[in-house]
């Protein structure tokens, strides 16, 4: 199975990926979370994109803030998909992240989730679904999952 690389553009936002280690642990998923800014760290994030498929990752969930260009910069450096969660933060509490995270150029695509907790609990869903193509005992879970609400 592939795993899940979360990037985080500052450890300060590890409460979101809290809000969503329910439903990794849920769907029994391997992940990976590791910190790394567009704007302070830029290589250092194109070296974790260069080689996460090579690692044995199958999708970047990429989270940040404000300016939150860490999805666009993580997309333009790897040939996963990769999954844009906007944070909230600054003047405009995380409308700034999601129209930076939404707007991107044609041939880079982002997909992009809701500002925050929900966000990131929903790339981590879609990511499952994304996974459960050729893996049928995700697809039980997800049943379940949707049986119940699609909560947990």
């Amino acid at each position: 199975m592939n795993k899940i690389a979360i990037l985080l553009g500052s450890k300060n936002d590890m409460p979101f990926v809290d809000a969503a280690r329910a439903y990794l642990e849920y769907f029994d998923l391997p992940y990976e979370v590791h910190v790394s800014s567009a704007h302070r760290d830029p290589e250092k994030v194109r070296a974790f994109c260069m080689d996460a498929r090579d690692r044995g990752f199958g999708v970047i969930i990429a989270a940040a803030g404000m300016a939150a260009h860490l999805a666009g910069a993580v997309a333009a450096h790897t040939t996963l998909p990769v999954l844009g969660v906007p944070l909230p933060g600054g003047v405009l509490d995380g409308v700034d992240a999601l129209l930076s995270t939404v707007q991107m150029p044609a041939g880079v695509p982002v997909a992009t989730f809701a500002v925050g907790k929900a966000g990131m609990r929903n790339a981590v869903v879609f990511a499952t679904e994304m996974f459960a193509i050729t893996d049928p005992g995700l697809v039980a879970r997800l049943k379940a999952f949707k049986e119940q609400g699609s909560r947990l």
